[in-house]
């Protein structure tokens, strides 16, 4: 007897040896056929879907569960478009905290709705002793006050109280780390946002780094959430590079720095898992520190790596020789030549032809890096809804020769690069719906067309979230379509992206999402 049978739907499987289906059985949370294979088979449950339409489960292969959580929950400066504002909003969340000295979070900081950076001296009049630490919405600096600027470790960088990449890295070093159960409350308030979307698992892109980091242990935050039925889809956990460290391994074994017992990519269940190893090479084309070959348009400069570019191979080529799947960010054509360096010694050293090794994000990429890409089988995790919501902006610091190059599309599919969908959420929407709009029409929100060459057809972009983003995680055998020995994880929709004009499909309802063949 089946556990369901979901009925009455045209189930768009992404299985091309079966591309559309009407009818879907289930048992102990596994799809055990389809149609006429399990239409006649008794079930404890028959789910009429009157006449929605169902795909598997998204696959959102780059988020950020624990920071969308607490952003949640942390006073916001979004929306405000003048200095005034938002020193007044700040001064309303210190009047809020109470007790004098502690420290102050403030979530929404953009410099370019402002038209500049906030500075130390205008947050020190309205901190009232407290420390004020504004995160920058990319997640690549920060904006604090002079009581933190003076806790700094003598030399820390800084622009008037702005601090970037590794400098911010210095700041959040200062906070004691969340505790978990903190943590695994937000991780839990993100998870059910991601399910409203249709997302049943995702890649968390970065833990206990000092970077996006928000405790040494945390890690076991995700099990805590998860063994408090806080987790209620399939997340794999990206360890950042930094935690790595020397081990004294057996000289046979080629592993130069790993986490302790060797754990690496693949360890865990369908639940919850160890996945890539993430390696940040650049920064964010918001906080203008992605690393270009050429300065960005009218500001003089490229951009910065995280480190020496020949520090920054060694750790991609220690990650690869110990046995880890390499998630890169590389957002900016230079970093990205350093990533592709990178990764070309790895497997000269040691090949792996199925390490399926990411570049995240991808943002710029020239025309003659694309072979490089093909070549080495490097998976192009891009994030469509960045352009979707900054592309104006973007557009406009690339200038006209390298806008088209911008999270491209077309261009990596053609030279057969796997291109992966994801959202970065929460430095913009998560919506996949949203991103495959984008995808297909190539327009920002105002409607300039950004590299409308690069546009891909609905189906491809459907299968950016969804098979493509199995594939990137190891999830293939069990996520991505729906076919007869998978999970039956599925979203139904009130209306099908295939058929529908392109600009409906970010509005396309998600009716209900399913993990396990059970709805959430």
């Amino acid at each position: 007897m089946l556990c369901a049978r979901l009925t009455n739907a045209r189930f768009l499987t992404m299985d091309p040896s079966r591309p559309v289906a009407h009818d879907l059985g289930v048992w102990r949370g596994r799809i055990v056929g389809l149609d006429e294979a399990v239409t006649s088979l008794p079930a404890r449950e028959v789910v009429d879907l009157q006449g929605a339409t169902v795909l598997p489960g998204f696959v959102d292969a780059h988020v950020h569960l624990a920071w969308t959580g607490l952003k949640q929950g942390t006073p916001s400066i979004a929306g405000c478009t003048r200095v005034e504002d938002v020193l007044a909003r700040v001064a309303e969340a210190v009047i809020q905290k109470g007790s004098p000295g502690a420290w102050v979070s403030i979530a929404g900081y953009d410099q370019r709705v402002l038209g500049r950076h906030l500075t130390a001296a205008e947050l020190d009049e309205v901190s009232h002793g407290h420390k004020l630490y504004l995160m920058h919405d990319s997640g690549h600096g920060c904006v604090v006050n002079s009581a933190v600027l003076d806790l700094l470790p003598a030399g820390t960088p800084h622009e008037n109280g702005f601090l970037a990449e590794g400098a911010m890295g210095a700041a959040r070093a200062l906070r004691l780390p969340y505790a978990q159960e903190e943590l695994a409350e937000a991780i839990g308030r993100a998870a059910r946002t991601c399910l409203a979307e249709g997302v049943t698992a995702c890649a968390e892109a970065g833990v206990g780094g000092a970077l996006l980091g928000h405790s040494p242990v945390e890690l076991g935050a995700y099990q805590l959430a998860r063994d408090r039925g806080l987790l209620p889809l399939r997340v794999q956990l990206m360890v950042a590079a930094d935690t790595l460290h020397p081990v004294a391994a057996h000289d046979a074994d080629g592993i130069p720095r790993a986490l302790d017992l060797g754990l690496r990519t693949g360890f865990g269940d369908d639940r919850l898992s160890v996945g890539a190893l993430k390696v940040f090479t650049d920064g964010g084309m918001m906080a203008r520190t992605a690393a270009l070959t050429a300065p960005y348009e009218g500001l003089g400069h490229t951009g910065q790596l995280q480190d020496d570019p020949e520090a920054l191979t060694d750790t991609i080529v220690d990650g690869h020789l110990a046995g880890w799947q390499l998630a890169v960010h590389a957002i900016g054509d230079r970093a990205a030549d350093v990533a592709l360096d990178a990764l070309d010694r790895a497997q000269r050293l040691r090949p792996r032809p199925d390490a399926r090794h990411r570049v995240e994000h991808a943002g710029l990429i020239r025309p003659d890096q694309l072979p490089r890409f093909a070549r080495l089988g490097v998976r192009a995790v891009v994030q469509p809804n960045f352009l979707r919501y900054f592309g104006d902006d973007y557009a406009a610091i690339m200038g006209e020769e390298r806008a088209p190059w911008l999270y491209r599309g077309r261009a990596f599919l053609d030279h057969g690069i796997p291109l992966v969908g994801s959202s970065d959420r929460p430095v913009t929407d998560g919506s996949p719906l949203r991103a495959v709009q984008f995808m297909v029409e190539r327009a920002s929100e105002s409607g300039l067309l950004i590299g409308p060459e690069e546009g891909v057809t609905v189906a491809e972009a459907l299968h950016a979230y969804t098979l493509a983003g199995a594939d990137a995680c190891h999830w293939e055998d069990d996520l991505g379509s729906l076919t007869p020995g998978k999970r039956a994880d599925l979203v139904v929709l009130g209306d099908d992206p295939t058929r529908v004009d392109t600009s409906r499909i970010g509005d396309i309802e998600v009716v209900a999402t399913y993990v396990d063949g059970r709805a959430t």
